[in-house]
């Protein structure tokens, strides 16, 4: 029997990703509170949030597009 290979290991810190962006078929049209689309631009700044402190923690990964 072969022996399996170690799983490389996760990066630590690894940098955040964003959220899912909904589609606009995504929204039930019912006005409900909070909308998904509400939710999503809460999600998104918390990842705006975080890239930030991640970027003064990785001054050496190159910026994105």
């Amino acid at each position: 029997m072969k022996p399996r290979p170690a799983p490389t290991a996760a990066p630590a810190d690894p940098e955040p990703r964003p959220p899912h962006q909904p589609a606009l078929e995504d929204c039930c049209l019912s006005g409900c509170s909070p909308c998904i689309f509400d939710l999503y631009e809460d999600a998104l700044e918390r990842y705006r949030t975080e890239m930030a402190a991640w970027r003064l923690r990785h001054p050496e990964a190159p910026p994105h597009a």
